[in-house]
């Protein structure tokens, strides 16, 4: 049996246009698309198998410690479905650390799901390509756990870059980079700010009023999915990047109106704090309640805004070309 810890790296990410279309209930129907990229902020897991020298079979490493004989009584509904999934019977020790809090909108949940599967095959020696890692992470997370989540987030961490990620009705997923002039990307970056609301939630507690709701948001949907065509025709023009920050905004008026549980008061006053010091446009990001706001706002008005914000914690980020990533680490001879 081999005894190499494998380590992988998947990016969190910032989605910028199209969520609530990346919902199966919703693109089987009507397709769906998003606007989303990957940051340099990660979620890290290492495993290896666990030599048959404890009194239990599988040691698992989050926030919580387990210690379990049999692979149906591990906690973590991630962990114990993925081990299922991949048909690994040998014990194993997972670890996982992130980068920054889970439940907070930056699709931490799919990113190790995503990199716990990719972890896994290649501590089989399995290869597995970043198609098949996405649709495999989604599969997990919504047939066997079944758990309230769109199809986006598995497909950003798994293929890494800046995407323009379209859902077919046939249940098929198209995945196309976004390839602007540096510049224009760099202009892009350096109009954005990301804050911590201080505010963790259960994304798919918000996602599934959004699901129950979809019916009667048929037309705030149908403008969110054009929004992404709007956003790329912007980026790929001359015309002012302010314009990008202006659609911020009003996909942020139609995502409030999708579920109650969007915004609160706590949000609202960071996004009115950030209005009054310059921000052009801004949204919550994930499936709300809480997380990460991102502002879109001239550079020179960043430091009014850090100011006014100062009570939350601004976070830097790149944007990252990767997805997934994965090394073999410690071999033991």
């Amino acid at each position: 049996m081999p005894t190499s810890r494998i380590y992988t790296r998947t990016p969190l990410r910032i989605s910028f246009f199209g969520g609530g279309t990346d919902y199966p209930n919703w693109y089987e129907e009507n397709g769906g698309q998003v606007l989303s990229t990957a940051i340099d902020k990660y979620t890290h897991v290492t495993c290896r198998y666990l030599p048959p020298f404890f009194d239990h079979k599988h040691r698992i490493t989050y926030s919580k410690i387990e210690h379990v004989l049999d692979t149906n009584d591990i906690q973590h509904p991630s962990v114990r479905e993925v081990i299922k999934f991949v048909g690994i019977t040998e014990g194993l020790e997972i670890h996982y650390d992130g980068d920054l809090p889970a439940r907070t909108g930056l699709g931490s949940s799919s990113s190790f799901t995503v990199g716990l599967l990719h972890a896994l095959h290649a501590l089989r020696g399995t290869k597995i390509t970043q198609d098949t890692l996405a649709k495999q992470a989604i599969t997990i997370e919504q047939d066997w756990i079944k758990e309230a989540v769109g199809s986006q987030d598995q497909v950003i961490a798994a293929h890494g870059g800046f995407k323009h990620i379209q859902f077919h009705t046939d249940k098929t997923i198209t995945t196309t980079p976004v390839i602007l002039p540096p510049n224009r990307l760099k202009e892009l970056h350096s109009h954005l700010l990301l804050f911590y609301s201080g505010i963790s939630r259960t994304a798919s507690e918000i996602a599934s009023e959004q699901i129950k709701n979809t019916p009667q948001n048929t037309r705030q949907l149908t403008q969110m999915h054009g929004l992404v065509d709007t956003a790329l025709d912007i980026l790929n023009s001359t015309n002012p990047i302010t314009e990008f920050g202006d659609l911020l905004r009003e996909t942020w008026k139609l995502k409030q109106s999708l579920s109650s549980k969007i915004t609160n008061p706590a949000i609202d006053h960071m996004v009115s704090a950030a209005r009054k010091s310059g921000a052009i446009g801004e949204k919550l990001l994930g499936a709300g309640g809480g997380g990460f706001l991102l502002i879109f706002a001239e550079p020179h008005t960043h430091n009014a805004i850090k100011t006014a914000l100062s009570d939350h914690i601004h976070i830097s980020f790149n944007f990252d070309p990767l997805g997934s990533q994965t090394m073999t680490i410690i071999p033991n001879e």
